[in-house]
């Protein structure tokens, strides 16, 4: 009788300590974005490692390297690496205008095409389709087209 209740105590502690299937992370590497206002990018994968970076941008593109236990080692546009956690990141995908002027943004894929205005190196573009050396971009409502080659965070990863 004592065996029976261990066992019956057994089953039901087996079964209600099953963990959920979770979705398992891309294949590495991959293009991700901050998700959230303020994230710590911190020198390895556990809050008890020391905070490298604080960053302040939401939507700001990253390069995922690797992943461990919830958290993702990543890379900025200006080639720092740490760790993020993982849930603090989307898969929107986003990009930042790079060089040092700045960057046209046409009203067609096409260098001849109507300028509707230009971004500053920095500014976070959410990006669409990319073709023949163009991405559709959208900044704060406006939509457009950049040549691919002033954008980090286009093509593959």
């Amino acid at each position: 009788m004592k065996t029976r209740a261990i066992l019956l105590s057994l089953g039901i502690v087996a079964g209600t300590s099953t963990v959920p299937a979770t979705a398992q992370a891309p294949e590495t590497p991959y293009w991700a974005a901050i998700d959230v206002d303020e994230l710590n990018m911190r020198v390895g994968p556990s809050v008890e490692y020391r905070i490298a970076w604080v960053y302040h941008r939401r939507g700001w593109p990253v390069k995922v390297l690797r992943t461990r236990q919830g958290w993702r080692y990543v890379e900025d546009a200006d080639g720092t690496r740490g760790w993020f956690l993982g849930r603090m990141l989307t898969d929107t995908r986003y990009a930042v205008v790079t060089g040092d002027d700045p960057a046209d943004i046409r009203a067609e894929p096409a260098g001849a095409a109507a300028l509707k205005w230009q971004a500053e190196p920095g500014v976070v573009v959410r990006l669409g389709e990319c073709e023949a050396g163009w991405c559709a971009v959208e900044i704060d409502g406006r939509n457009g087209f950049m040549k691919a080659d002033r954008l980090w965070g286009d093509g593959p990863p």
